[in-house]
């Protein structure tokens, strides 16, 4: 038959898929079964995880209810949004805005240097990156306050443990570190301007100023408009990697967030179902946005996955 005849013929690509595919089957829909937890009194015994996930009483929807009419719930998903949401908008904007400086320099060497600089600090992990920030800006010998004291300003501000300013030092920090991402996008997205609309416009008697504001940011619009709304499955990623290694219990009320309050709940107190509850309740609503996104990308921009 035809399609025994295909498989035949391309029977070296499904083997070389057959290892990835056992590997996502093996470590991330086989511990699916987990979600069990979150409606169940889950109580881990010497018997092993499927014992105790089979013999635990099923309580239906009492953990959602139990988490909903928590004090922290409320707190924990508002920052979540918080945090989340402005790292969307600063990541969007910062980024196109030194791209389009980017492009106006005139010596290639220095927008290559330029653009590997700022790109650099993305692939350091947040554990070095926490440590040196925590480092720098802290009140007793940190590199910060110590600038401050030389110019006799006051020098006991520690951003990562006043519970105001927390918040904004990890969108800040945040943008720190990956700017240089969603700018090598957008100087990509630059390439495709063409550069005779360049020369017409000059003819016309239009500046570098005009010319960015009626050429090249209408012309790269699509992409900022992909890149914003791609942006939206990020909704509930405020950045549990970050918060965990910059945040201490001072902050909690302003920077504690989905993330990082299941991980205290699951790892710390060893409330299994709740932090299980916890994360489907943030899988349900990233899928959804996820889902939203896409649909909004290719309704305004012709993207698609598949």
């Amino acid at each position: 038959m035809k399609w025994r005849s295909q498989m035949k013929k391309e029977f070296s690509l499904y083997a070389m898929i057959l290892m990835p595919a056992l590997v996502v089957l093996v470590f991330g829909y086989i511990p699916m079964l987990g979600i069990v937890m979150a409606f169940e009194d889950f109580v881990p015994t010497s018997h092993g995880f499927i014992y105790s996930l089979i013999h635990s009483k099923f309580v239906g929807l009492d953990v959602f209810r139990t988490i909903w009419i928590s004090p922290d719930a409320k707190s924990v998903i508002a920052n979540t949004f918080f945090i989340a949401g402005m790292k969307i908008i600063v990541k969007l904007a910062v980024p196109l805005v030194f791209a389009l400086l980017l492009n106006e320099v005139s010596k290639g060497w220095f927008r290559k240097l330029g653009t590997t600089i700022t790109y650099l600090p993305f692939f350091l992990s947040w554990v070095v990156v926490g440590g040196v920030l925590l480092d720098f800006f802290s009140p007793q010998d940190g590199a910060f306050n110590h600038l401050l004291a030389m110019f006799g300003l006051p020098h006991d501000t520690f951003f990562f443990g006043t519970a105001t300013q927390f918040p904004f030092a990890i969108v800040i920090s945040d943008l720190w570190k990956e700017v240089g991402f969603n700018t090598i996008i957008f100087l990509a997205a630059l390439t495709s301007v063409d550069l005779t609309m360049y020369e017409a416009a000059m003819i016309d008697g239009a500046g570098r100023w005009k010319q960015t504001i009626y050429l090249t940011i209408p012309t790269i619009t699509p992409m900022i408009i992909l890149v914003g709304i791609l942006s939206l499955g990020n909704i509930l990623n405020a950045g549990q990697d970050q918060i965990l290694n910059l945040y201490s219990p001072g902050v909690y009320s302003s920077g504690d967030i989905i993330d990082t309050y299941a991980f205290r709940q699951g790892i710390q107190q060893g409330e299994f179902s709740i932090a299980t509850a916890v994360g489907l309740f943030k899988s349900v609503v990233s899928f959804l946005m996820i889902s939203t996104s896409y649909w909004l990308a290719n309704k305004f921009t012709d993207y698609r996955v598949f």
